[in-house]
């Protein structure tokens, strides 16, 4: 299986001006000049749409091994890439992180990212890296469908995911259609079916489907019974697991495999920014969280991400990647714009 780790832009930037930092990450704001409070006391400053646990351990363990300072502000992928192209070259970013690819792509083509380090690049298989090394991926989440196990059995459950269009799964699944999780995989999806085939799912999915806003929700509604199942990303479901399990009890992930549209693995990108005033600290931390330290972060950690480089193994409860028969996706061809495009026509946005 080989996925390759290039989407193509995101969200319309006509909206950036409206976009402005999340608040719940980071401190300060960004300098009229470019630099930050971060630079000028040697440290980074951290754009980060990944989770805010999982980029806080990367950052307390890089920080305990170099005595590098970090600042982390946190948002969304599409209001952070958004923000650094309104920025440009005066952003105080050193480093961006994503959940998904799109929002990577989108800054590439702004050309904005300074080219990896190569040590860096070696340390990740290059099915997980673009081919420009302007980025890398970090890590990965799959796409699963979970599902009420009190209601079904996996004999029950659609052979693709193409299945959920059917009528026979009307008002029967959930998704969160105005996601960057749930754009990126209906863009694998445009990739490998092309858009009459994504244009006919999508009408069945508006059918069919009952929106939540977020994965986490979706799931919640499976588990108390509202639906049959929900289409997600899998570390939802073993990420609450490992806490309580109030909100996936009554539930079980199941996987289509077989190179389906619904196998797809969406990469998370990190990169390091032109802008950088510490391009050397930037580079350090990049090639700290691909490293064996940072990857064992995902395996050890509660993220219950894929670990994708420095041949970490991915965390025991999970289903191994080469298990996973992800389809192979050419990412150079997937086309986020026409996505939303055709979500909106369809309904769902």
């Amino acid at each position: 299986m080989k996925i390759r780790n290039r989407a193509l832009a995101g969200i319309a930037l006509a909206a950036s001006a409206a976009l402005g930092l999340s608040a719940c990450g980071g401190s300060g704001t960004p300098a009229a000049n470019g630099t930050s409070e971060a630079a000028e006391s040697g440290g980074i400053t951290v754009y980060n749409a990944q989770h805010e646990s999982l980029t806080k351990e990367w950052i307390d363990a890089f920080t305990a091994e170099t005595g590098i300072k970090v600042t982390m502000r946190q948002g969304s992928d599409t209001e952070l890439s958004n923000q650094i192209i309104q920025e440009g070259a005066a952003s105080p970013a050193d480093v961006f992180l994503t959940e998904n690819s799109p929002a990577m792509t989108q800054v590439e083509n702004a050309g904005l990212f300074a080219d990896v380090d190569k040590e860096t690049l070696k340390q990740v298989p290059a099915e997980f890296v673009p081919s420009t090394g302007k980025w890398t991926g970090i890590a990965a989440r799959s796409t699963v469908l979970v599902y009420d196990k009190n209601k079904l059995t996996e004999d029950k459950l659609p052979k693709s995911m193409l299945d959920l269009a059917n009528p026979e799964w009307k008002g029967k699944w959930a998704a969160s259609p105005t996601g960057a999780d749930f754009q990126a995989i209906v863009s694998a999806l445009l990739e490998l079916k092309g858009e009459a085939a994504t244009e006919e799912w999508l009408k069945g999915m508006k059918e069919n489907f009952k929106a939540y806003k977020g994965n986490s929700t979706a799931m919640k509604a499976v588990n108390a019974g509202e639906v049959d199942a929900a289409l997600i990303y899998h570390y939802y479901y073993y990420g609450d697991q490992a806490k309580t399990g109030e909100n996936s009890q009554n539930v079980a992930p199941y996987y289509f495999k077989n190179q389906d549209p619904g196998a797809f693995l969406s990469v998370s990108g990190g990169g390091v920014l032109k802008s950088s005033k510490n391009a050397e600290a930037a580079q350090q931390f990049l090639k700290f969280i691909t490293g064996k330290k940072g990857q064992e972060v995902l395996k050890n950690g509660t993220s219950f991400e894929y670990a994708i480089a420095s041949e970490v193994a991915a965390n025991d409860k999970l289903v191994p990647i080469k298990d996973l028969q992800a389809p192979t996706v050419d990412a150079a061809k997937l086309n986020s714009t026409k996505v939303t495009d055709l979500m909106t026509k369809a309904g769902l946005l």
